[in-house]
């Protein structure tokens, strides 16, 4: 401990013993070290070299695997697999391809889910408008890059320039429950949103996992102010529910982003000169985040792997050389990715110093998680910005957790005809349904859950009270013609997101002379309304249950969402603040959006009052 700035060590107490394991999911004992599990509520492995400072002895060290990428990521049932990527866009235009950003070659698709945050996302007002009506580039490249791998974006968050999108595979949704996010300001003593924090929680498999994505204070100089700042974002920011209501209270948690800490004492001759002859070593102990990981409660457990790439800033734009301008920046590792795990015995920021002993975990719930880092490095053919991005990948296994989905789904292996359209679904008893849930149809490679196809209200009345079993069926004129292959979900309002999904099936319909001639008058209909709305707002693309929810009654014959041509896909709402657990936008959020108008669903009756408006609810 460092007892000189009022500091204590949060591991095993003393005398406690540590009983070596080996977990499965490492593929040799010897290539990342002993295993010891040093506490009741976590694993962690002994692994060189890690960055950490005093707070956690050598012995202790999260593990850190130098395998390939390729090989290294066999997860087996019981691992979560992730890889977060931050990168200070510098308010560029985004390129043209980030496959090679993604690892999408490389990794081979065993990635689960993907956490991109961005920082100076070009936020001028006019951009900014833009984007308020139609879906920002950034979100498109990456939604149009990950979802013909079978990614999805389950939700985002945005404040001016900083953004973080989250993507996981389509069959990993049902591990995912409790989604929430939040921003923090520190701009201008809080005002302003260029400086800050965005973050966004969840739930993995039974396990509170939060990313935090934060553009700290820069210059030399600002080491206290980025830590102040980066305190205050710990402080504010708050989520509902008793599990994880404060970021460090979450069992994992990742912090990356431009922190923007850089390299002291050395000047800029020497730290080039280290650079070029590959002595990287020599510049990590001036590191202001390694020091600040020695004498700072607030980074207590925090762990990060080796430095072994080049500093990440400053570059001349279109190139990999260092700042060549009057100003000469000194070269720093400014953007950084951080997690920690939580400990039984942790420091608390509101508490000072204060050691708080948290003893077991709560009855029936297990925080046993080992992190596994498998790569760190920067992405050096990316010139568009004077930062270069960097990522990371990570293996999460867990001794614990969710087997049973909390929604089974069943369908025919193929839709031949209509009658086929018939959806068997069961519900744990755990399940908390709202009569506001309901059913999509979407197609392979669907982008987020807003691109269904057609939908179906969800039943919760006239089941068996015993197994819990209910029966939708789809109605002949809202299912799609022609031979594909499609994924039906079923989305929880409560939950704000996808419980349950099947594997891909084959519809196979026939399309009449009739359907094709409707089909080029609608393509013609569409054209002429596209030209019309790319002025105006559009009042609603998503289900409607979290504006109409709050009526007394409702019919069924009102749309979860308003279906828009085929041109409108990326069109993006904003919701404010006070209604982010409602907020159905797969684009960052902002203003509250319009209310959506009722829509008369294929084949049943208008409710006594609906109003059906003629351009089909837009």
């Amino acid at each position: 401990s460092a007892s000189a700035s009022g500091r204590q060590y949060c591991g095993p107490s003393p005398g406690q013993s540590l009983t070596p394991t080996t977990p499965s999911f490492m593929s040799t004992p010897g290539d990342r070290g002993d295993s010891v599990t040093c506490s009741p509520t976590v694993t962690v492995h002994s692994a060189s070299p890690v960055m950490s400072g005093a707070v956690i002895p050598e012995s202790l060290k999260v593990a850190y695997s130098s395998s390939p990428v390729s090989d290294a990521l066999h997860v087996g049932d019981d691992g979560f697999s992730m890889q977060i990527i931050t990168w200070n866009v510098g308010t560029a235009v985004p390129p043209d391809d980030v496959t090679s950003l993604l690892g999408l070659n490389s990794t081979n698709g065993r990635i689960d889910m993907y956490v991109i945050g961005l920082q100076e996302v070009n936020s001028m007002i006019n951009k900014r408008l833009k984007d308020a009506i139609f879906t920002d580039q950034w979100s498109e490249l990456f939604m149009d890059t990950l979802s013909p791998f079978g990614y999805v974006l389950v939700t985002s968050e945005r404040m001016q320039g900083q953004m973080l999108l989250l993507f996981v595979k389509y069959y990993r949704l049902p591990s995912l429950q409790d989604i929430q996010t939040n921003c923090t300001r520190t701009g201008l003593g809080g005002y302003w949103g260029n400086k800050g924090g965005v973050s966004a929680r969840l739930s993995l498999c039974g396990h509170m996992i939060c990313f935090l994505n934060c553009h700290l204070p820069a210059h030399m100089e600002n080491t206290e102010q980025r830590m102040d700042d980066f305190e205050s974002i710990l402080q504010l920011q708050q989520f509902n529910g008793p599990l994880a209501s404060g970021v460090l209270d979450h069992d994992v948690v990742f912090w990356f982003g431009d922190l923007n800490f850089r390299i002291e004492q050395y000047d800029i001759r020497y730290v080039k000169n280290a650079i070029e002859k590959n002595k990287l070593d020599v510049l990590w102990e001036k590191d202001q985040l390694n020091i600040a990981k020695v004498v700072e409660p607030a980074l207590n457990g925090f762990q990060e792997g080796p430095l072994s790439f080049r500093p990440t800033y400053k570059y001349d734009v279109g190139t990999n050389t260092f700042d060549t301008s009057s100003k000469k920046r000194k070269p720093a590792w400014t953007d950084r990715i951080l997690w920690r795990v939580k400990m039984s015995d942790c420091y608390d920021l509101l508490q000072n110093s204060t050691l708080l002993s948290r003893g077991k975990s709560p009855v029936g719930k297990s925080s046993h998680i080992e992190v596994l880092q498998h790569a760190y490095h920067s992405h050096m053919e990316y010139l568009i910005s004077d930062h270069k991005p960097v990522s990371a990948i990570f293996c999460l296994k867990f001794s614990q957790k969710l087997q049973t989905p909390l929604i089974q789904l069943q369908v025919e292996d193929e839709w031949n005809k209509p009658s086929d359209a018939v959806v068997r679904y069961r519900m744990a008893s755990s399940f908390a349904k709202s009569s506001w849930d309901w059913l999509g149809l979407y197609r392979v490679g669907f982008k987020h859950h807003k691109d269904y196809i057609t939908y179906v209200w969800a039943k919760n009345e006239d089941a068996d009270s015993d197994k819990q079993c209910y029966q939708v069926m789809f109605s002949e004129d809202s299912m799609p013609k022609g031979t594909g292959e499609y994924i039906l979900c079923y989305y929880s309002n409560n939950s704000n997101t996808i419980v349950g999904v099947t594997e891909p099936f084959q519809i196979i319909l026939p399309s009449s002379s009739s359907d094709s001639s409707k089909s080029d008058t609608d393509s013609s209909s569409d054209a002429e309304e596209m030209s019309t709305l790319k002025l105006i707002r559009p009042k609603s693309r998503s289900p409607s249950p979290g504006k109409m929810k709050k009526r007394r009654s409702r019919s069924r014959s009102k749309s979860p969402a308003i279906p828009i041509a085929k041109s409108l896909q990326g069109l993006n709402l904003r919701v404010g603040s006070k209604h982010k657990s409602k907020s159905r936008s797969p684009s960052p959020g902002g203003g509250l959006s319009p209310k959506a108008r009722p829509l008369k669903e294929p084949g049943a009756r208008a409710a006594v009052g609906d109003s059906l408006s003629p351009e089909g609810g837009l």
